[in-house]
């Protein structure tokens, strides 16, 4: 058995009455009791508690709790939603917050000497849903348990690699190494906001939220149409991916004439070339050198690399020689192109 969050409960249960029924189980970020006792200090304080319950009523189907339980895939594109929609599907306001009532009412911490089956505990460190403490309780308290803390933030079972050969070890007997990350050829896109200091100081913080708010989703939705993939904020810019450069720079191309419709000013820079994948994030040189052809790309101008401008050769795309660069990092000097798509 594979048991996450308060379904561990669930699944200790059944091990300590079914025995023979129970080969192995594998505890994810769960706990024995969610509730804090004299005796048992993990566990949520009683204030903190009562406030978990006014937020529930107040925000459930809205996916406001992603943010808490995933913080390493949040950022993706419809995310939130996603989880709103769950959260509407799976039960209403009153039977959300009846069943949060029951778990913190719950404590199978008696059953936990009476598990026999071989059992992993896995815990995110920094899980701020269910702290560490739980997992190790867990581990301490159930008979020759194995603990494997993870550094992570998500609550969620997030199927990075590590965790999936953690358990299949666990359970087979068998490691078999972490595969390959994924390695691919895709054009990376950085769109950065020119200025942002100064207009934090002529808009103020909340205005200023505001704007970087309509950018992202400004971003999102030419992303949707060109079918780009949003990897992530990066301070006041957004980093994207492409499998096809001519499309990627068309979005660019939008993108600015977009945002200058909302009064912004961003410069855009990109790449083609091999990265590493995982996780819906991506890293490696061609990363860098997409962040760097951005921070030279004045205000208003989408800057690509000479990689880029003869990947769209044909493709009817215009550009003007910039000359070479030197990229800070970056070995050699760089032939960068402006384009208007």
């Amino acid at each position: 058995m594979i048991a996450h969050g308060h379904a561990a409960q669930m699944a200790l249960m059944a091990a300590a009455t079914h025995p023979d029924r129970t080969e192995s189980l594998v505890l994810i970020n769960g706990f024995a009791r969610f509730a804090r006792a004299d005796d048992y200090l993990p566990g949520i304080p009683s204030p903190a508690a009562n406030a978990a319950l006014d937020q529930l009523v107040e925000t459930w189907g809205k996916g406001t709790m992603a943010a808490a339980l995933g913080p390493s895939v949040v950022s993706r594109p419809g995310m939130s939603d996603w989880y709103g929609r769950l959260e509407r599907f799976s039960a209403s306001p009153g039977t959300a917050l009846a069943r949060m009532r029951t778990i913190l009412e719950l404590d199978v911490r008696q059953v936990l000497p009476l598990v026999t089956a071989p059992t992993l505990v896995i815990q995110s460190q920094d899980d701020v849903y269910v702290r560490a403490g739980h997992g190790r309780y867990l581990a301490e308290n159930i008979p020759g348990a194995r603990l494997l803390e993870r550094e992570s933030a998500d609550h969620w079972p997030v199927p990075e690699p590590d965790l999936l050969v953690a358990i299949e070890e666990f359970i087979t007997g068998t490691r078999v190494e972490e595969p390959e990350l994924d390695r691919i050829l895709t054009t990376v896109l950085f769109v950065d906001v020119v200025g942002s200091t100064e207009r934090v100081s002529e808009l103020g913080d909340r205005r200023w939220r505001t704007l970087l708010d309509q950018f992202v989703a400004t971003v999102e939705r030419e992303l949707v149409a060109y079918r780009g993939v949003f990897v992530g904020r990066a301070g006041d810019g957004v980093l994207a991916t492409f499998d096809g450069p001519a499309r990627a720079i068309r979005c660019a191309c939008d993108i600015r004439d977009s945002i200058q419709r909302a009064g912004l000013e961003v410069r855009c820079g990109l790449h083609t070339g091999e990265v590493t994948r995982r996780n819906g994030d991506v890293a490696g040189i061609a990363v860098h050198i997409g962040a760097r052809v951005s921070s030279i790309a004045a205000p208003g101008e989408v800057l690509v690399t000479r990689t880029v401008r003869d990947l769209v050769a044909g493709s009817g795309i215009e550009f003007d020689d910039r000359g070479p660069f030197a990229l800070k990092g970056v070995a050699d000097r760089w032939d960068l192109y402006a384009t208007s798509g």
